[in-house]
């Protein structure tokens, strides 16, 4: 295995805050979007994630939603609450644990998240239309491979800001 080639400070800096700008100005976008779009259907972005997480994954239970969502569980337990009370999901028996209670997508939930993202997709199909192939399968492959990269950082408890460094799961450390 080779060493990767280290890069100039300053190269690397811009770089990575060019990468900042155009993620932020994305996902302020998208966060709009999703806002506007989603919404329209009585059902806020967050209780949305959870539908998509829930047909994707299959049932689950609250703390595996929780985590799927990287929220805290009395949050994930108001956000089930409000698609259950909307029909959009429903409790069911642990099929592996009597004592607990899974969540499962009911058919109207699965046919409100499938209009969702099939608008969603025409949306993206729309924003794509221009690129070349190699460039739209480019662009989606850098995408993911920052996603995964943020998400094995956030999973990992890699914090940010002026206290990080400083900050650990010791409860005893006091940040800010």
């Amino acid at each position: 295995m080779s060493a990767k080639p280290a890069l100039p400070a300053n190269s690397l800096q811009r770089d990575a805050q060019a990468l900042h700008a155009a993620v932020s100005d994305l996902v302020r976008v998208y966060q709009f979007r999703d806002r506007d779009r989603i919404c329209c259907y009585d059902i806020s972005v967050t209780q949305c994630y959870a539908l998509e997480a829930l047909v994707e994954r299959g049932p689950s239970r609250s703390q595996a939603l929780a985590e799927a969502l990287m929220l805290d569980k009395s949050t994930t337990t108001r956000v089930a609450d409000a698609l259950v009370r909307k029909g959009y999901v429903e409790r069911l028996p642990d099929p592996d644990d009597a004592r607990a209670v899974s969540l499962r997508v009911t058919p109207e939930g699965r046919r409100l998240y499938e209009k969702i993202n099939r608008e969603l997709i025409e949306q993206q199909a729309d924003l794509l239309r221009d690129l070349d192939p190699q460039m739209r399968a480019a662009a989606t492959e850098i995408i993911q491979r920052l996603a995964r990269a943020a998400q094995a950082r956030f999973v990992s408890g890699v914090s940010v800001g002026s206290c990080a460094p400083a900050c650990g799961n010791d409860a005893s450390t006091k940040c800010g």
